[in-house]
């Protein structure tokens, strides 16, 4: 099939986009890299009458060190993550992250920004952005505000965005110290969406204790989720105590709830769930042990 008509606009900068937006109202949809509405489109899944084009908008792309953050611009795209040495030296967890999503050509035009207000359960940058603690910036008529990455997803592909606001960047905490960091999915193929994954950060303090870590999963429920109860049960324990079988079967058991489809049903992606993490914690306290 092939994307019903629609009207284009290329606003200069995020202010005339997010003007666009406000003027428009639902019947428009931004568009960063387009390999997520794109296929929408050509199925007409989505039939929108105008599409706010973000390449060109100025302000919303680059990537920049900011003491103890790392602010990423929304149209930065996912290839310029993958070989951006700051991101790998600042924030290893999205960097190692950013290998799985797709093939090249996807992170080619594919965004971060794109990837956060997709909001796919499955995808791991909203898990990566919850592990960290990362802040989401956006821009609306009435002003700029900041969302907890651990707020923004609120349901299937839905987030927090109001019609006429726009994502405009994501600030990622900068974990310094003894730390690990992170991630494993499994998929039916490379390039495939996760059955289940984590992303998991650790902190030892100079005793190898636990003094903090962040264990985002995806493929695992309806938008990312953070394992709170596994990450509450390790702090503060000797790392050589916390198993990191128990740390996965904590963080399933705290799950109300996990989706079962043609790929998998709920008790197996429980069960690869718990493998997941427990293989990430490992690799990430061995990590940090040796920083």
């Amino acid at each position: 099939m092939k994307p019903a008509a629609f009207d284009y606009h290329a606003p200069g900068d995020a202010d005339e986009a997010v003007a666009l937006l406000a003027e428009l109202g639902d019947e428009a949809r931004p568009i960063a890299g387009g390999q997520s509405l794109m296929p929408m489109l050509a199925l007409r899944l989505a039939l929108p009458e105008h599409l706010v084009d973000l390449g060109r908008a100025e302000g919303l792309r680059g990537i920049e060190e900011r003491g103890d953050s790392v602010w990423i611009g929304a149209t930065t795209t996912q290839r310029t993550i993958e070989r951006s040495a700051a991101v790998a030296r600042a924030v290893p967890l999205l960097a190692r992250a950013t290998p799985l999503i797709g093939h090249f050509q996807i992170r080619n035009r594919g965004t971060l920004g794109g990837s956060l207000a997709h909001a796919d359960a499955a995808a791991e940058y909203p898990a990566v952005a919850v592990a960290l603690d990362a802040r989401f910036e956006t821009l609306s008529p009435r002003g700029a505000r900041t969302v907890p990455a651990t707020e923004f997803s609120t349901g299937v592909y839905s987030t927090d965005l109001e019609p006429d606001e726009l994502l405009t960047g994501a600030v990622f905490p900068v974990w310094s110290g003894r730390c690990g960091f992170a991630i494993e999915e499994f998929t039916r193929r490379s390039g495939d969406f996760a059955v289940a994954g984590a992303a998991v950060a650790v902190e030892l303090d100079a005793g190898s204790c636990v003094s903090r870590c962040g264990i985002g999963l995806f493929g695992l429920g309806s938008t990312p989720l953070r394992a709170t109860a596994a990450e509450a049960a390790a702090t503060g324990s000797p790392s050589g105590d916390v198993t990191p079988e128990d740390v996965g079967r904590t963080a399933m058991a705290e799950l109300e709830s996990v989706p079962a489809d043609l790929h998998a049903s709920a008790g197996y992606r429980r069960h690869i769930g718990a493998a997941v993490v427990a293989r990430a914690w490992h690799r990430a306290v061995q990590e940090a042990a040796h920083a």
